[in-house]
């Protein structure tokens, strides 16, 4: 334990649900470098006031959470009650939710005027230019579209399926299988020269890491098309 022990509060249905932590392993979990709840705990008891030992009722608990498993209803508490972090902890926070945002959108976006996917550098540019507020304590997936409204003025984005045809050489066609596997195969067909003709479906911004990696597992002999 770290020494330092932390109330963290939760309110639901006019109730107050309370548990003492570790504050470092709170914040461990609530960024998911930790994975068992309980494991953050200074006592395994759901309070009412925390500070004065008074705990919540088991019928409480079971009417806000659905459920009186311990793990469950701490998971909730962590992730949606007021867990208190230093200035340091939330920047660090802030900046792993921005890389995890940046990579939602290079990843699924492309600029509708090129059909190019948009590079992470200009998404995380037009982000500063425009001062985006990021919510540390929000998923990564929650606030992307958000996000997408502001930049969309200075940063013409499209959130799209790249949907392709490729066909592999015969010497190559099961070592680029996996390959195939990880963007989205959605059909196979072998030809009668032992070469492999697939279709794939992926997110538009991994167009680029596709082609990159195809063309080096083949010496750049593969043929694709765009359907």
């Amino acid at each position: 334990m770290s020494g330092k022990t932390v109330v963290i509060k939760y309110a639901r249905n006019g109730e107050t649900f309370e548990i003492l932590a570790d504050a470092d392993m709170a914040y461990e979990y609530i960024t998911g470098k930790r994975t068992d709840p309980l494991s953050v705990l200074e006592a395994e008891e759901i309070f009412k006031d925390a500070k004065k030992g008074e705990r919540q009722s088991e019928g409480k608990v079971s009417k806000a959470f659905g459920t009186t498993d311990m793990a469950k209803v701490v998971d909730i508490i962590l992730k949606n009650g007021n867990v208190p972090i230093t200035t340091e902890q939330r920047s660090k926070m802030v900046e792993e939710k921005r890389k995890q945002i940046i990579d939602l959108i290079a990843t699924n976006s492309i600029d509708p005027r090129t059909g190019a996917p948009n590079p992470p550098l200009r998404i995380e540019n037009a982000m500063k230019e425009i001062k985006v507020s990021i919510d540390p304590f929000k998923a990564a997936s929650e606030q992307v579209e958000s996000i997408i409204a502001k930049l969309s003025p200075i940063l013409p984005i499209k959130f799209a399926t790249a949907k392709i045809q490729v066909t592999i050489p015969a010497d190559s066609a099961n070592r680029c299988y996996g390959i195939l596997k990880r963007f989205g195969l959605k059909s196979e067909e072998w030809l009668s020269d032992g070469s492999l003709r697939a279709i794939l479906e992926f997110p538009a911004g991994m167009q680029n890491d596709f082609f990159d990696r195809i063309n080096k597992a083949t010496q750049g002999r593969a043929e694709t098309k765009a359907l």
